[in-house]
């Protein structure tokens, strides 16, 4: 994780919310006022947020104490202790909601990557993420998809050529897309073809894809068309596919079949913050 944009965003994120100042706590709680942060599981899943957690108090007051009792990808259970921040109680205030909102996130969707890496339970087919994320929070949502066991897709448009159906069709074929790209990517750019036919994955195959998505296609149909696919071609198998039958795919072959419900539909962790005074 970058941890420079990571600084930068949570900054964004505390000028949103607390603006000129916190206007309840600054009024009640004297400055000199100390205490502690307690953060607590109250269900189990999977835990996303260290350096959430360390950067965003830190950008507060560097006095505040941090500390950690559980690492990011790990597993958590109900009434666990997760974290405590000690310091001022302003401060810890001013801080608390944004960083947990941002933590609960974050370990929904590591909790909701780890299900549908145990609900595939396939040793060569690899769950991965997609597009579908939030805007300004990409970056972390990609990395709770790797603490939850799965694998990144194209972070961006700029990262990796994946030719759809209206490229295609402003193209005319497959074949003159996937032209267009070599003639002026570099050679370190990867390019991915959606296919929905036979038709069309041959042709992505004699145009020399890196990368041949099968687009809502059943499992069988999968099964089917994978047997055109050269080995040293990867394959992915993308839409309509939910936690229900997830594991009709598992022996369709594919390298990858990339979810978007993992960073669009998931439940935020429910997780607490216990306040004490000193």
């Amino acid at each position: 994780m970058n941890k420079l944009k990571l600084r930068s965003s949570i900054e964004q994120f505390f000028i949103e919310d607390i603006g000129e100042g916190d206007l309840t706590t600054d009024f009640i709680f004297p400055e000199d006022t100390n205490g502690k942060i307690v953060f607590l599981a109250k269900e189990n899943g999977v835990f996303c947020g260290e350096e959430v957690i360390k950067t965003g108090f830190e950008l507060l007051n560097s006095q505040i104490e941090v500390e950690l009792f559980t690492r990011d990808g790990a597993v958590i259970e109900t009434g666990q202790q997760l974290a405590v921040a000690a310091g001022r109680i302003s401060d810890l205030l001013k801080g608390e909601r944004v960083i947990l909102n941002l933590v609960q996130r974050l370990s929904g969707i590591a909790a909701l990557t780890r299900q549908a890496v145990e609900t595939l339970d396939s040793s060569h087919t690899r769950i991965c993420d997609t597009r579908k994320t939030t805007p300004g929070l990409r970056m972390l949502e990609k990395y709770a998809v790797r603490c939850g066991g799965g694998f990144n897709h194209r972070f961006g448009l700029y990262d990796g050529v994946m030719i759809k159906d209206n490229h295609i069709s402003f193209a005319g074929s497959i074949k003159h897309a996937v032209e267009l790209v070599r003639e002026n990517a570099g050679h370190m750019v990867k390019i991915e073809v959606e296919t929905e036919t036979k038709e069309q994955v041959l042709e992505a195959v004699e145009a020399g894809a890196d990368i041949i998505m099968f687009d809502n296609r059943t499992p069988d149909e999968i099964k089917e068309l994978i047997e055109l696919v050269p080995e040293h071609v990867i394959t992915e198998a993308s839409g309509g596919i939910k936690l229900s039958n997830l594991t009709s795919f598992r022996d369709t072959g594919v390298d990858y079949i990339s979810l978007g419900f993992l960073t669009h539909s998931y439940k935020a962790l429910d997780i607490s913050v216990k306040v004490l005074l000193s």
